[in-house]
């Protein structure tokens, strides 16, 4: 195998392991997400534990994209698609974080009952999983397109999101418990809307890989 065939098909090792890093951080988030509707401890537990898995696989891509730099004398649009690839990873272990944060709710809030339904943030949540799919693909395409278009749907994140606090502020009254619960919805809300602005940045790092220009999808 000559150096460049080589190279590329290490590449295609690194692609091979981003993506099935984004498939597990797409599950985490809907696994958090349902944990909170179901008031699921051993769910949410569960997406907790499974961080380490996603550590497990930011750390390889760092020591892939290490070696590539290192072994392989990459050209300038070489090191846009591996410096891509550091960056979507970083921004993929955020992502899972954010489930994380939104399972240690469930757990926090200790099985009582919700003031009302959640409908907003699971609504949220589909968006947002439906984003990191749309990133991924653009990542995966090189196509510059579907990565802009990131731009619209993280707008609707950010309207539901608005609705939710909007909603949320209407329910708060005197009861400490029940404000309580009300700020922790907030705060899921809140880990929903940012889980949006990351898949936005891998949009951007998307449209930098293939054409070498930046681009603010975050505005």
């Amino acid at each position: 195998m000559d150096t460049r065939s080589g190279f590329h098909h290490s590449l295609d090792g690194l692609r091979s392991e981003l993506l099935a890093m984004g498939r597990n951080v797409e599950q985490l988030i809907h696994e958090a997400v349902e944990s909170l509707a179901r008031a699921d401890e051993k769910l949410a537990k569960a997406v907790i534990d499974s961080d380490d898995e996603v550590d497990g696989a930011m750390s390889r891509i760092d020591e892939l994209c290490l070696r590539l730099i290192a072994l392989q004398q990459p050209m300038a649009s070489d090191l846009r698609v591996i410096g891509t690839a550091l960056k979507i990873a970083t921004d993929l272990e955020r992502i899972a974080d954010h489930a994380v944060d939104i399972a240690k709710i469930t757990i926090r809030l200790n099985g009582e009952e919700l003031v009302k339904p959640l409908e907003i943030i699971p609504q949220m949540a589909e968006q947002a999983k439906d984003m990191l799919r749309e990133s991924l693909l653009s990542y995966t395409e090189r196509n510059v397109h579907r990565a802009a278009a990131l731009a619209d749907k993280d707008d609707g994140v950010d309207k539901m999101y608005s609705t939710v606090m909007t909603e949320i502020i209407g329910l708060m009254g005197t009861d400490i418990a029940k404000n309580r619960q009300l700020t922790h919805l907030m705060l899921v809300a809140s880990h929903l809307e940012r889980v949006g602005d990351h898949t936005t940045n891998i949009g951007e790092a998307v449209i930098y890989m293939v054409t070498g220009k930046r681009k603010d999808l975050n505005v």
